[in-house]
């Protein structure tokens, strides 16, 4: 049966607040799963303030989800009742597509269903994310978290972890490859931590020195403060790859001319305006300008196993449901260092 939860959900584009929300009951195929820990991802202030489109409130967001398997349908083989569980930005999608076919869920033809503000095939409800006390998903949406990975510290990689993962495993980054990092926050410092776990030189790219310190202690080898001049002439042709995980405006066309003969520079932040760049800079040395997005579910669980064989964790702070409103106008200054958790025992 059908079950009401507590949440904090946007009621507006300028507030958030306790809520009331009903989940479906679990379907055959279905997993039930009691929520522990919800990271806060730059896309759910974007989605709550309107930033990214037309949303219809109250909705509850957060796509960043750890918790505890707390009910299962009868199809479901996949899970049991206890097992530590995450669900990250998509819960459905049409399974039927090439893109779907090859596992890449998120590349859904027909599009991917998304964690919030999406439309649920199941009963046609507009999805509630994970700041909530519970959840219902397929469980062909449903991401084990291994032991090794606490629940609180799984909730981030569930979009930041893959968000960086999908790149770097996609462009076979490894040994004797040169990664540039574009901003060390919470997607940039997963970056830092993953690349340097597959082997990689790793350079942090940042507007100041501000956080090198903590940078280098992360794993960069090089940390560049791209307001100091003349930084970009020493780096012509230095990196086989360039992630840039900023949502802002910034000269790409410096960061194409570092890259070698066929480099790759990925764009994964989401900027409000449109990138400019002229072909030149792609033409001069064979390089690619490539889009990424989250990855797909067998790759997420890869992604999940490589972390907890490696310990690589986010750094997070935990914070409680009450602190949500404060901590986006942390978020919006660049306050956090570097994943905000909620701790949903506190909703």
């Amino acid at each position: 049966m059908s079950k009401e939860v507590k949440a904090w959900g946007a009621i507006s584009p300028e507030k958030t607040e306790p809520i009331t929300i009903t989940r479906r009951a679990p379907d055959d195929e279905d997993v039930g799963i009691d929520i522990k820990f919800a990271g806060i991802c730059h896309s759910d202030i974007h989605t709550v303030r309107s930033e990214w489109g037309k949303i219809t409130y109250p909705l509850v967001v957060g796509h960043e989800i750890a918790g505890v398997v707390s009910a299962v349908g009868k199809n479901v083989t996949k899970f049991k009742i206890g097992d530590h569980v995450g669900v990250g930005c998509m819960v459905n999608s049409c399974r039927q597509c090439t893109n779907c076919q090859d596992g890449e869920e998120q590349y859904c033809y027909s599009g991917a269903v998304m964690t919030y503000n999406g439309k649920d095939p199941k009963d046609g409800t507009i999805t509630q994310g994970g700041y909530s006390q519970y959840v219902v998903v397929d469980q062909a949406f449903v991401l084990r978290v291994p032991e090794s990975v606490p629940l609180d510290k799984a909730a981030p990689l569930m979009c930041a972890g893959i968000t960086l993962y999908s790149p770097l495993h996609h462009w076979k980054a490894g040994p004797g490859k040169r990664v540039g990092i574009i901003g060390f926050g919470g997607l940039g410092h997963m970056g830092v931590k993953l690349a340097k776990a597959l082997g990689c030189e790793v350079t942090v790219f940042s507007q100041t020195y501000s956080k090198r310190e903590i940078g280098l202690q992360l794993g960069a080898d090089n940390y560049i403060a791209t307001s100091e001049p003349n930084v970009f002439s020493a780096l012509t042709h230095k990196f086989d790859l360039i992630i840039n995980t900023v949502s802002a405006s910034i000269p790409l066309e410096l960061y194409l001319s570092c890259l070698r003969r066929d480099g790759s520079l990925v764009q994964v932040g989401a900027p409000e305006k449109p990138l400019v760049i002229s072909p030149f800079s792609l033409d001069a040395q064979r390089v690619g300008l490539h889009g990424s997005m989250i990855g797909g579910i067998a790759e997420t669980q890869q992604m999940l196993d490589f972390c907890g064989e490696k310990q690589i964790f986010p750094e997070i702070e935990r914070i409680e449901a009450s602190y949500i409103n404060e901590a986006y106008d942390r978020v919006l200054k660049s306050q956090v260092k570097f994943r905000f958790v909620i701790d949903i025992s506190t909703m």
